[in-house]
């Protein structure tokens, strides 16, 4: 088996500090500056474990990847054998023509699978050079993951892959790679433009649905949700209202302005602060109580992880899961097809933790208990 491995090192790169993305070299020099720190290398590093963890069998693997934080320095560290690597270092900024020039270097060596980890902006880059001559597996790193060519979480990747490779998963299908606008993004509009479709393994639940965007059809469901939360707002305590037009339809009905993608405080019905970053919730988080407000993506089913990595794991220890009220219409529940609600933070401890039995407000005092859980 001869395993391509490519990482973007930028990938979600933009999302703890409220930038929605991470494409372009002034995105990525605004997220440092404040404060962020790159993640795509963790989640590139929690598939591998999981990996060598998940394997059963003995067959012999060979890994090509692109050099130093673009692939290689994840796999030296995990004392994996038999890599081959890119001769051509990678620049301390990478861009899409350095994805571009590993993939087709990759591609020269008759892979069998390629693994990359990014978001939707390196699943386009992916797809402009392999096509669908490759199945690949999206390790979600990035903050669109709109395409259905993610596993569901880093580690759901890991094993995917081991089934591949010991011969418990042997069916492909073409699924769709999927980008946005991030400038109209960050102008709260989501562009969402089909680019091509990718082989990806049939592997059932561990690999993620295209999103479902739009508000739901029915909006006296969502205007119904948004009454019954009003009646149970405490006037003494902090809200954060997740991301998404679910979300959105609360602030409207209690006429308050909001950012739509990004994350906001509220409080006694007045807005205490927009678009909050991970450090600015982890501030107002330091000296008062609060609940996170958070809708389901409809078709995907996460609930943390995707779209709201502000929500980080500091921000969620120190909220708490019984200080979690998840909203959604029983439509967005059916548009899961039975499957289960996902939470990945990229600490699989925490998401382990917060797994379970959550209960979803569904409309007007009217609340339904479903599973939770983190793969």
């Amino acid at each position: 088996m001869r395993i391509g491995f490519l990482i973007n090192p930028w990938a979600g790169i933009g999302g703890t500090v409220a930038l929605k993305g991470s494409d372009g070299e002034h995105i990525r020099s605004t997220a440092l500056a404040r404060g962020a720190q790159p993640r795509a290398q963790i989640k590139a590093q929690t598939m591998v474990q999981a990996f060598l963890n998940a394997r059963l069998g003995d067959a012999s693997i060979d890994w090509y990847s692109a050099a130093g934080s673009m692939g290689a320095d994840v796999l030296a560290e995990l004392k994996v054998p038999n890599v081959s690597v890119m001769p051509i270092a990678p620049p301390a900024q990478t861009e899409a023509a350095d994805s571009h020039a590993a993939l087709a270097w990759m591609l020269n060596q008759a892979l069998d699978v390629l693994v990359f980890a990014g978001g939707d902006g390196t699943a386009r880059d992916v797809f402009s050079v392999l096509g669908d001559k490759v199945p690949v597996i999206g390790i979600p790193a990035g903050v669109k993951i709109h395409s259905a060519v993610f596993a569901v979480t880093a580690h759901a990747a890991g094993e995917v892959l081991a089934g591949l490779v010991d011969g418990r998963i042997t069916e492909v299908r073409r699924e769709e790679v999927r980008d946005i606008d991030e400038v109209a993004f960050r102008k709260n509009q989501v562009r969402s433009t089909h680019f091509g479709d990718m082989l990806i393994p049939v592997a059932g639940e561990f690999m993620q649905q295209v999103k479902v965007g739009g508000i739901e059809s029915d909006e006296l469901v969502l205007s119904d949700i948004a009454d019954w939360l009003e009646s149970q707002l405490d006037p003494e305590r902090l809200y954060l209202v997740g991301s998404g037009k679910t979300t959105a339809t609360l602030m409207d009905h209690l006429n308050i302005a909001n950012s739509l993608l990004g994350i906001d405080a509220i409080k006694a019905g007045q807005l205490i602060q927009g678009d909050c970053t991970e450090a600015d919730l982890l501030a107002l988080l330091a000296d008062q109580d609060a609940t996170a407000i958070v809708s389901i993506i409809g078709g995907q089913g996460h609930i943390l992880g995707r779209g709201n990595p502000q929500f980080s794991p500091a921000v969620l220890a120190c909220l708490g899961k019984e200080n979690l009220w998840v909203i959604g219409s029983k439509g967005k529940l059916r548009s899961l097809a039975g499957r289960p609600l996902l939470i990945d933070t990229s600490d699989p401890g925490l998401d382990r933790q917060w797994a379970g039995l959550v209960t979803v407000i569904t409309g007007f005092d009217d609340r339904v208990i479903y599973p939770l859980v983190a793969r």
